[in-house]
């Protein structure tokens, strides 16, 4: 048989796509480029620079494996020139945004322990949580100054941006709680199991991502049986005091969207919506995702949100027009994103083109190679039929005899 040539996928005439013409750190120059950031299943990081249109893998290549699998981002100072990188192995990486090199690596887990599943910085101090639900504070040497246990089945640790001395948790079969670091011996609010339904059976905890929803003492959380609840810690009230569902398939990850009064969530099936927390409704669906989302993350100041999964591309859409603006794709699995919100471009810096192109990895390969043409004798016959077909149609109108 002869070889076929792999077909390429079109972007939308409305995306921005850039190819998977990646090129490799260590480069300083490149990595100040850069106004997103994700992390790989290979263990590779990636930055991408919406606005001059390339895309930038930084790694050690001769450290490649499975156990270097990136699960976690976080900035680990307020300018964004250090990013905090979190393998499945357990181990920190620190990765300078100005050199382009990673400067540190820490051994903030046992792999036996699980995945990290939270990562964040607190001034000098470094806040850890794994699986087995131990959140660990680091600040110098090889042993944690602190440390609490938040349950086992932890899919979620997230830091309180407004006061940074608490941080939230919540997993399968783990409800939500809300810790204080500095007081760690039991969780400042517990989240009370939801009623059960109209068969008076138990309704099961899957807390898949949480989020602490700006100047308010609320929280929102996605669950892996399509919900999205509300917990208001200031009321007696333990249970939601919103709640809300979206599609049929488990919810993965959530962000808040500019205004707060939106969060913006994705399932298994590839599917986005914008929800309003107000009244517990779907605003509207984001279209143009072909695999499970991984990682969301909403633009502070801007109505734009950045996507990534299993589908290998990162995605940024606008939440007002709900239309991809940009696509890039990059290669490998992708497990979350960090946007460089005090970049000098922006993620709303780069305009979209009018159409592009993204070739696969070995596409080249095709190109070079001489294209057959085959079936030209049967094309030219077709052309004949119906060409004498044309003719008959034409008789049969006139009404000249026609012999069948």
């Amino acid at each position: 048989m002869l070889p076929q040539r792999r077909r390429r996928r079109r972007a939308s005439c409305r995306s921005d796509v850039i190819g998977c013409g990646l090129e490799t750190g260590p480069m300083g120059d490149s990595s100040r480029l850069c106004s997103v950031w994700l992390g790989s299943e290979t263990g590779i990081v990636k930055g991408v620079s919406l606005t001059r249109k390339r895309a930038f893998n930084f790694c050690n290549t001769s450290q490649l494996s499975r156990d270097q699998e990136v699960r976690v981002l976080a900035w680990g100072d307020s300018a964004e020139s250090e990013l905090l990188v979190g393998a499945v192995d357990g181990t920190v990486k620190t990765f300078s945004t100005e050199k382009g090199v990673f400067t540190e690596a820490r051994n903030c887990g046992d792999p036996a322990e699980g995945h990290l599943v939270g990562l964040a910085s607190v001034g000098s101090a470094l806040v850890t949580c794994n699986e087995a639900g131990s959140v660990r504070v680091w600040k110098e040497g090889d042993r944690p100054a602190a440390q609490l246990d938040a349950g086992n089945g932890v899919c979620r640790m997230r830091l309180d941006q407004d006061r940074p001395n608490r941080i939230a948790t919540g997993g399968k079969e783990n409800g939500l709680k809300i810790w204080d670091l500095e007081r760690p011996e039991k969780p400042v609010f517990a989240a009370k199991n939801l009623r059960d339904d109209w068969l008076d059976l138990r309704r099961p905890h899957w807390v898949r991502d949480l989020a602490f929803i700006p100047n308010s003492d609320k929280l929102v959380t996605c669950t892996g049986h399509h919900q999205v609840h509300v917990f208001d810690p200031s009321t007696p009230q333990r249970r939601p005091v919103l709640e809300a569902e979206f599609g049929e398939f488990p919810l993965t990850a959530l962000s808040l969207a500019a205004a707060g009064n939106a969060v913006v969530v994705g399932n298994t099936h590839g599917q986005m919506a914008v929800l309003d927390l107000r009244k517990g409704l779907v605003r509207g669906v984001l279209k143009g995702l072909s695999g499970g989302v991984r990682g969301l993350q909403c633009h502070p100041h801007r109505p734009l949100v950045a996507s990534c999964g299993l589908d290998r591309f990162l995605r940024i859409h606008d939440l007002e027009e709900r239309k991809v603006q940009h696509k890039v794709y990059l290669k490998s699995r992708l497990n979350c994103v960090l946007l460089a919100t005090q970049h000098p471009d922006g993620v709303e810096g780069a305009e979209p083109e009018a159409e592009a192109e993204v070739k696969e990895e070995g596409d080249e390969v095709w190109d070079s190679m001489e294209r057959v043409e085959e079936g030209g004798r049967r094309e030219s016959t077709k052309r004949k039929l119906s060409h004498g077909h044309e003719e008959e149609r034409k008789k049969n109108k006139t009404g000249d005899l026609v012999q069948v």
